[in-house]
């Protein structure tokens, strides 16, 4: 009798739940196969950093299971499969994209079992999706269903805590002025241990012999890459860090990157955090009296609300939204911007940013959105090569989270199929929102001159170059009367351009 199927376990799928058995597999007791395919890493110029956690979680993972796992390291994962199996049959879980499901689909032996890591089956999105008639697909409403499905921050009669289901407009508060940084506790730092220093050997090795290329720096761990560092970094946040989330979400300081974020998405892509217990997580904080409800809603929207909806949208809206480009936009991402070369920029917000990519690989949404997605979708940089950049550049970033997020949101590629307006802004709402300016070399109230900021004088360009669609939108339509009243337009619009993709 032949024994238990083996499971196949991809570098994202590495919590408990994605070998736990149910109907639909894996089998108890099956054996777990994890593969780490080198030509993953060679067709693109990942952050080294990210490399290395991914690396570091599958290794872990494996001393986890112990006897039970299989680990392969191949040139392929067919090889992989092919040395670790043969022809033998094979579960694996439903893979995060579309590229992977499409491997896995044309292997005979394979059987794709359900999703797992996620709060909303494909079906009841589908149905909720289809039902709009074409109406934009509203985040908004989307949680409300996820909320009550999930019995999310309800009372007892099933409407929501504090009579409110969205605390967004107390969460939009700017960076506290002449604070370094926020009065939180730092967030959990992990202690890295001899599979990252074996990692960190690998990826040295693999450098200096030319197969691999990275960008970025990989410094001292930063992120959880095991169950039990990913469970303890939830509970301090939960503990110490959530209540202040709320107020300042929104906001950026120059000398506090993290603020009061979770810096729990790593763990939660890897696989080793499930978003259910993340969300219950923070209501059982407001609950207890620990945490106001604005900061549990708050990070409740983010989980349960914006990542599943992200997830969703990435396979709903199929392949064709990668192609989505509206706006016309098809300029080369520069060579600093992807060298993350912080230090050919003068731009104070773009180049700490850009530094803090090189860093860490992370920033938190805001900074992201707002100054390197803001200054792309500024300079007409095609979307497709900024979902690439953000999917290679971040620890956390995955086909299925960028891609929505970039050509859906960042890029307002796709014409608002579920945003209502394009997030490009000037220099103001950076210097209103963070501390960035003060020491700049450009003022965010110059259009023109020497200290001309260059996301101001960026922000009219992009709304004169697409004044028509700006026009029609009711949310922009202020941005082309602003236009329409702006002094020295013509020299503001000569100046942009011919600055051209210079680093600013």
């Amino acid at each position: 009798m032949s024994g238990p199927r083996t499971h196949w376990l991809f570098g994202d799928q590495l919590g408990p739940h994605f070998t736990e058995p149910d109907e639909h597999g894996p089998d108890p007791d099956a054996p777990i196969l994890l593969i780490e395919a080198r030509s993953v890493f060679r067709r693109r110029r990942f952050h080294r950093a990210k490399v290395h956690l991914v690396l570091s979680a599958m290794r872990h993972r494996a001393a986890e299971l112990g006897d039970r796992a299989h680990y392969v390291r191949a040139e392929t994962y067919r090889e992989g499969l092919r040395r670790a199996v043969g022809r033998s049959p094979v579960t694996v879980c439903h893979p995060t994209s579309r590229a992977a499901l499409g491997l896995v689909a044309s292997l005979p032996q394979v059987e794709v079992v359900p999703p797992r890591g996620f709060l909303v089956p494909f079906a009841d999105f589908r149905r909720w999706a289809d039902g709009q008639a074409g109406r934009r697909l509203l985040l908004e409403d989307f949680y409300r269903r996820v909320r009550r499905a999930e019995h999310l921050l309800l009372e007892p009669d099933g409407e929501p805590a504090g009579a409110r289901w969205n605390f967004d407009r107390d969460n939009r508060e700017p960076a506290p002025r002449g604070a370094s940084g926020l009065p939180v506790p730092p967030p959990a730092r992990p202690a890295e241990d001899d599979i990252d220093q074996q990692v960190r050997a690998d990826l040295d090795r693999w450098e200096r012999s030319g197969e691999v290329s990275f960008v970025g720096r990989d410094g001292p761990r930063r992120f959880a890459v095991s169950r039990g560092e990913a469970t303890a970094a939830l509970e301090h946040f939960a503990a110490t860090r959530l209540a202040h989330f709320g107020r300042w979400e929104d906001a950026m300081l120059t000398a506090d990157p993290w603020m009061a974020h979770s810096l729990l998405s790593v763990p939660l892509n890897l696989g080793l955090l499930h978003p259910g217990e993340c969300v219950r997580r923070a209501e059982a904080a407001y609950r207890s009296g620990a945490v106001p409800l604005n900061s549990a809603e708050g990070f409740v929207r983010q989980v349960a609300g914006w990542r599943e909806y992200v997830w969703q949208l990435y396979w709903y809206l199929g392949e064709e939204h990668r192609r989505a480009n509206v706006l016309g936009h098809h300029a080369a991402l520069p060579g600093w911007f992807d060298d993350l070369d912080a230090d050919a920029v003068t731009a104070r917000c773009l180049s700490l940013v850009l530094a803090g990519v090189r860093d860490h690989g992370w920033v938190h949404h805001i900074p992201r959105l707002m100054v390197l997605g803001n200054w792309a979708l500024q300079h007409g940089v095609d979307p497709a090569a900024v979902t690439d950049w953000f999917h290679r550049s971040f620890v956390d970033g995955y086909d299925w989270v960028m891609l929505p997020n970039v050509v859906g949101m960042s890029q307002y590629a796709d014409g608002g199929t579920f945003t209502t307006k394009p997030y490009a802004a000037g220099g103001a709402y950076l210097h209103r929102m963070g501390d960035f300016c003060g020491p700049c070399a450009y003022r965010p109230t110059e259009r023109l001159g020497e200290r001309a900021c260059p996301f101001t004088t960026g922000y009219w360009a992009f709304v004169d170059r697409h004044r028509e669609r700006l026009a029609a939108n009711p949310r922009t339509a202020r941005a082309v009367a602003g236009l329409d009243r702006l002094t020295g337009l013509p020299e503001v619009l000569a100046a942009e351009a011919a600055r051209g993709d210079s680093a600013p």
